[in-house]
């Protein structure tokens, strides 16, 4: 679909304007051509709702933010769910369901609005339990069940994300073994944010090998997302992760804004706004975030929240880091140094250290340095 954005009009914007309208972000359209132009207000309500999705907060309808407003349209109950393997389901309704198997115990996967092939396990297994037609179909009966065991008290905590915290407490301190991917963002022909001489995907590039290095020097397994000159969608990336057997997912990425003075660190991990987060993708966000503010001096943006694709789709945590915006001059002067890159390069890694630590002798943020993690991974292995 094309983008769509304010100025524009016709029917597909008819359409956005009656959903934004149908969740109340609209007032209801009185006349009817109205309903075909993409004014101030409508823009205003697509970003309420990104905002609200965890979605970039741009104002345009893009692929993402329609697929999340169709989505939108589905409550629990409004239509048969079934797997399907060559166009999976998607919409709120399926991540209701997720939701619900899971407090009753039902290893659905992460919650992410897409009815894959682990979905349609919990459910039949949900079925079997409930002594119903295990057909994988949620569909009038198994809603019944769903909804008869409604009360809070079958209700329990975020399983998936227990597990989560559980596989990193169980993995030990040790760096050794431990496989990242490092997904270096854009490539090919898609340059990303070009500023002068300086274009995102070659220095995602850089820093991807100046960190796959680093980590391979602890021992650690570090696998690259993409070559030099590929450019995978968000979709495959995370396939490469969850075929690899990752244990976590670093995206890298620049930052670009209309205004020159916009700049600084951020760093994003899954979560949906309403409680549902990866509590050791936002744990890891964090100590990437602090690790990357206090030893670069770059502006600190603080870490967020998101449901990008490349978050909903891979298994283990992921993180994405926005280092710097390249529209800005301080920035680009310093993502344009190769000593700032080593800078950064480090402080991912100790990071993620101190993600595996989990608290053992510890040291202050922007303290801990690349020596002193060899230090301890070859006390650790005597």
């Amino acid at each position: 679909m094309r983008v769509l954005r304010r100025g524009d009009a016709g029917p597909d914007v008819a359409e956005i304007r009656s959903t934004l309208a149908a969740m109340e972000l609209l007032p209801p359209v009185t006349e009817s051509g109205e309903y075909e132009f993409y004014d101030t207000a409508m823009e205003h309500a697509v970003r309420a709702f990104q905002q609200r999705r965890g979605l970039i907060t741009d104002g345009l309808v893009g692929p993402a933010t329609y697929q999340a407003l169709r989505g939108a349209g589905y409550h629990l109950g409004s239509r048969p769910l079934t797997y399907m393997f060559s166009a999976p389901m998607q919409g709120d309704d399926v991540f209701a369901l997720q939701e619900r198997l899971t407090e009753l115990g039902f290893d659905a996967g992460r919650p992410d609005g897409h009815f894959g092939a682990q979905t349609e396990r919990a459910l039949k297994t949900f079925q079997r339990d409930m002594r119903l037609v295990a057909d994988g179909m949620c569909g009038p009966a198994t809603i019944r069940e769903l909804h008869r065991l409604s009360s809070p008290r079958a209700r329990g905590g975020r399983p998936v994300f227990l597990r989560e915290q559980e596989q990193v407490r169980q993995a030990g301190p040790r760096l050794r073994g431990k496989r990242i991917v490092i997904d270096p963002g854009h490539g090919g022909e898609d340059l990303g944010v070009v500023a002068g001489d300086l274009r995102e995907a070659d220095i995602a590039w850089d820093l991807a090998r100046r960190l796959e290095g680093r980590m391979q020097a602890t021992g650690m397994e570090a696998l690259i997302s993409r070559g030099p000159n590929q450019s995978p969608t968000e979709g495959e990336r995370a396939k490469f992760a969850n075929e690899s057997g990752a244990d976590l997912f670093l995206s890298l990425h620049n930052d670009r804004n209309p205004s020159p003075k916009a700049q600084g660190v951020a760093s994003f991990h899954f979560g949906t706004g309403n409680g549902t987060t990866s509590t050791v993708g936002e744990l890891l966000a964090g100590f990437i975030q602090r690790e990357l503010a206090a030893r670069t001096g770059m502006r600190d943006c603080r870490t967020h929240y998101k449901t990008w694709e490349i978050f909903t789709r891979t298994r283990c945590p992921a993180v994405r880091i926005e280092i710097g915006y390249l529209t800005n001059p301080e920035d680009s002067a310093r993502l344009a140094d190769p000593a700032f890159r080593d800078i950064v390069a480090e402080g991912i890694l100790v990071a993620v250290k101190r993600l595996y630590l989990l608290g053992e002798g510890d040291q202050p943020t922007g303290t801990f340095t690349f020596a002193d993690v060899l230090a301890h991974e070859l006390a650790k292995a005597e």
